[in-house]
């Protein structure tokens, strides 16, 4: 069955992204605790005990962090394209890098974790969230 929304296709891929990505922070971040023997107290301030964690732990939350927070607007400016029935190739063209480039972003984050090379990723990334953003905006106004 073709899909009667193709910009749809890029925002459920970023949210699929996102839950491998929770998945991942959980399958590292679990047995670790248990191999620290940590013991888990809310009393603590927020983060303190995660941040005792090795940093190739760490790195997955963070990644999972990072995507609940810019790639809200993509899914603000995919879903606003969607609804105005715009299916262009180059639309879908920047949808579609864009979700490469978080998921790019998310493998170099945590596997390697190279801050430059991760800046440059986030900063193209955001390049083309705002070309998305020009498109929805000039269909609208």
């Amino acid at each position: 069955m073709a899909n009667p929304q193709p910009m749809l296709g890029p925002v459920i891929a970023l949210v699929a992204w996102t839950a491998l990505m929770w998945g991942w922070m959980y399958a590292t971040r679990i047995p670790a605790i248990l191999r620290l023997r940590m013991r888990l107290d809310g009393n603590l301030p927020r983060g303190e005990q995660m941040a005792t964690l090795p940093p190739r732990v760490r790195w997955k939350a963070d990644n999972y962090n990072h995507l609940l927070e810019q790639p809200i607007l993509f899914y603000a400016v995919g879903l606003s394209l969607a609804v105005l029935g715009d299916a262009s190739t180059v639309s879908l063209a920047l949808a579609w890098t864009y979700v490469a480039l978080r998921v790019v972003h998310s493998l170099w984050q945590a596997l390697v974790n190279v801050i430059p090379v991760r800046f440059a990723l986030f900063a193209v990334s955001s390049l083309v969230l705002f070309a998305l953003v020009v498109r929805a905006a000039l269909q609208v106004f």
